[in-house]
């Protein structure tokens, strides 16, 4: 399981990889709601795509390995049981970006997608909970997805 202090490791690690990270995924959802909801198996993060490299480097550095490679969609790194899934993102200098997806799909993300969260005081940057919500789209909903689907409910009532 990937923990808090897990996900300040990683994200120290990345930064000074010159891969800032931004959080989507079920740490992405808790970022937004500014506490840990659940455990998680992995952590989400989109880096630049021009520092997949550097940033996979970087985490074989602190006993990584890669263990999924959907290269140019997403790549996997694990140590022991904790997971690093990073997604290449394809940002513009207008804060727009793109990913790829599988059969040459893109997803495309607007800069108004991005916003500040937190995690254990840590701010991070992170998907809005209209973007996280659109992404829960399209699939069968595992557990995990309706917990975040509900969390992020919770927010919107609140806002």
């Amino acid at each position: 399981m990937v923990t808090e202090a897990d996900v300040h490791e990683v994200l120290e690690v990345l930064g000074a990889a010159g891969a800032t990270a931004r959080l989507s995924g079920g740490w992405g959802v808790d970022a937004l709601a500014g506490r840990q909801t659940r455990e998680h198996r992995d952590l989400d993060v989109m880096v630049p795509a021009q520092r997949v490299e550097a940033a996979l480097e970087a985490l074989r550095g602190c006993g990584y390995a890669v263990t999924t490679d959907w290269l140019p969609v997403r790549v996997e790194v694990s140590h022991g049981a904790r997971h690093v899934d990073l997604h290449p993102l394809h940002l513009a200098a207008d804060g727009r970006g793109w990913q790829a997806g599988l059969d040459d799909t893109r997803f495309e993300y607007p800069a108004d997608v991005w916003t500040t969260g937190c995690i254990a005081g840590r701010e991070v940057i992170c998907l809005t909970a209209a973007k996280q919500r659109e992404l829960h789209a399209g699939y069968t909903h595992r557990e995990q997805d309706r917990h975040d689907l509900a969390v992020l409910d919770g927010l919107e009532e609140n806002a």
